[in-house]
């Protein structure tokens, strides 16, 4: 995979994130600041270290499995895998300015 297919891969993948909802909070999990790491091997595996808003997220399950879901449906990603980390933990200062407004805190 040429760099230039990988980086229009990974903008759809960017896309396709902001996409995915916290069901408790309006706001997608890209501009909540809980995509940590996106990387896309040349043989189109994605692998994704995202966090949660806290540990015992009671969508946890639901997020992860529609995030997969749909990263599965980009041409050109052949598997995805999605780590949870909690370090470094998520604080609000890692939304984007967009949710942070979104949400009134701005």
């Amino acid at each position: 995979m040429s760099s230039e297919e990988k980086l229009v891969i990974e903008e759809k993948v960017v896309k396709m994130l902001k996409t995915v909802f916290d069901p408790e909070i309006p706001v997608d999990i890209y501009n909540l600041g809980l995509i940590y790491g996106i990387d896309l091997d040349d043989d189109g595996n994605l692998h994704i270290d995202m966090t949660l808003t806290a540990p015992n997220c009671p969508a946890a399950d639901f997020i992860i499995d529609d995030a997969r879901i749909k990263l599965e449906s980009i041409d050109g990603i052949n598997s995805v895998d999605i780590r949870i980390v909690f370090e470094p933990e998520w604080t609000k200062d890692m939304m984007s300015e967009e949710a942070k407004l979104d949400l009134g805190f701005l």
